[in-house]
């Protein structure tokens, strides 16, 4: 262990893994505290669609970077990596472990790797010209048009993802630079992390698939719709808008679709993303797999996580 790097415990996986359940468990074992790194529960309100922890289950372990943001609050990647980089040192400055639980692969990604993202600024216009650009011929065309300026880029990026496409258009408009160019210059700034990071998945996906329509049936009986209408009522939530659990509500709530198909579309939404989480996990060289549907109790999982944390040597 390099004494001069900070210890990182980081918990992943896909959705309806039990991240946050063995989060809590390992936190107690190590002395550690949870910081989120979950793109939506970073937002207040929508704490049932969000799979926010509640109280009883954070059982006395602090939990940081959940619920601090208003919902029509932009939050960036860069901003992540800044906020949760000083949260890390605070809990380091405590003597406790900091542990990272959350499935948004670029949060965590970028954390660990130390991502120094670029100070390129951003261009309304180039902005508005291309989300115009969008409605006139489609998320596709301005896709190809980030393929053909920024191949590596546009590998990664999902046409869907327009977030993401429109800024890495905008920084090669800016800049003459590709982004992926940009990202390459980043990396050479060493990581101040020791990290261990620990993926969860199941050797049979329809186990993960399983627990994924138990999870929605149980956030419907806590009050999941009740929730997303109330945030609907008040004129919707804008970036946290986006959020699993809500937008598929929404034609519910307008009166063009039945209550049941709407729950169904969200149970199949979750599941594309869980895969799509399990795709972006799978490229990450270092990680260490616990298959959950491998072990008959909770216990023998933690048992797995602690021979996993030891091999690593963060502490």
């Amino acid at each position: 262990m390099d004494n001069n790097k900070i210890p990182l415990l980081v918990i992943a996986g896909p959705t309806a893994s039990g991240k946050t359940a063995l989060a809590v468990e390992i936190a107690k074992i190590y002395d550690g505290e949870v910081i989120s790194a979950d793109s939506m529960q970073i937002y207040k309100g929508l704490n049932i669609a969000t799979a926010k922890p509640t109280v009883d289950e954070m059982q006395g372990i602090p939990h940081h970077l959940i619920d601090f943001l208003e919902p029509d609050v932009s939050f960036s990647v860069a901003d992540y990596v800044s906020l949760a980089g000083k949260v890390i040192r605070e809990v380091t400055s405590r003597g406790k472990l900091p542990i990272v639980c959350g499935g948004t692969g670029l949060y965590i990604s970028s954390l660990v790797d130390n991502i120094i993202f670029d100070d390129t600024g951003s261009d309304p216009v180039i902005r508005a010209r291309l989300e115009k650009q969008v409605k006139e011929d489609g998320a596709h065309a301005l896709w190809l048009k980030l393929k053909e300026i920024d191949p590596e880029t546009a590998e990664k990026v999902h046409e869907n993802n327009l977030p993401r496409v429109i800024r890495a258009i905008e920084v090669f408009e800016l800049t003459g630079i590709k982004l992926s160019e940009h990202k390459i210059n980043s990396r050479r700034e060493a990581s101040p992390y020791h990290s261990c990071i620990i993926g969860l998945t199941a050797e049979n996906r329809q186990y993960l698939y399983d627990r994924i329509e138990k999870r929605v049936h149980i956030m419907v009986d806590n009050g999941m719709v009740e929730e997303c209408r109330e945030a609907w009522l008040k004129g919707g939530l804008a970036t946290a808008g986006q959020a699993i659990g809500y937008k598929e509500l929404v034609p519910y709530f307008e009166g063009k679709a039945e209550l049941g198909d709407c729950i169904d579309k969200i149970i199949i939404e979750t599941r594309h993303y869980a895969k799509r989480q399990l795709t972006w996990f799978r490229r990450v060289d270092s990680i260490s797999w616990v298959k959950i549907d491998n072990f008959d109790e909770s216990k023998k999982i933690i048992g797995n996580v602690q021979n996993i944390v030891a091999k690593s040597e963060i502490l």
